[in-house]
């Protein structure tokens, strides 16, 4: 399993892939300065375990690589690195399928913490997924926790210390559930909940 670096800027490239080596040491890294190399390497260095990508790559127009990536691993952690404020371009990104959006301007802390969470997830959704009542939507234990947590009205801050792990594993786990129900916000969670026979009325 490999981590995968695409980004055009050697220095912002290398650093990442030596954060990569610090929180995951038993993985290998890949760094690529384009998007058109990933194929190659892919191939070579063998299936993806994570993806960080620049958004402003040569050749590549907006979040396509990242619709390009999804549609090929979909169930791949994606990062998206930026330079561009979050705001537009985080919703953009998150639509086309990423997992994370992290400004470049964010301290070495906060990413590798966000990054660390994600890839904590992912192993944690390896463990099987529990049909709902309805039959028709798979929750983990973890994710069937949040929904509970949503409706105690706990914010992501009293989740994160019910649950001992940080606000931005937090943010992760929420944003996975929200894709996997197919809504974009708590009170849309709720109201699917309810309407599935997750929550009592």
């Amino acid at each position: 399993m490999s981590l995968y670096v695409i980004d055009d800027h050697p220095l912002v490239r290398q650093a990442i892939g030596m954060l990569l080596r610090r929180i995951h040491p038993a993985s290998k890294v890949v760094e690529l300065d384009r998007y058109s190399e990933l194929q190659a390497a892919l191939i070579k260095n063998g299936e993806p375990e994570l993806f960080v990508l620049d958004l402003l790559l040569p050749g590549i127009k907006g979040a396509s690589a990242i619709s390009e990536i999804k549609g090929m691993y979909p169930n791949t952690p994606l990062v998206v690195f930026s330079a561009m404020p979050a705001g537009e371009a985080k919703e953009a990104c998150l639509e086309a399928g990423a997992d994370l959006y992290i400004e470049k301007t964010s301290s070495s802390n906060d990413i590798s913490s966000a990054i660390q969470g994600l890839l904590q997830v992912d192993e944690e959704g390896d463990e099987e997924a529990l049909p709902s009542p309805t039959g028709d939507t798979k929750l983990s234990k973890r994710q069937k926790q949040l929904i509970l947590m949503l409706d105690r009205g706990l914010s992501n801050r009293d989740i994160a210390a019910e649950l001992n792990i940080s606000e931005h594993t937090v943010k992760v786990h929420l944003w996975r559930l929200f894709r996997r129900l197919g809504v974009k916000s708590r009170t849309q969670t709720l109201h699917f909940a309810r309407s599935r026979g997750l929550l009592m009325s």
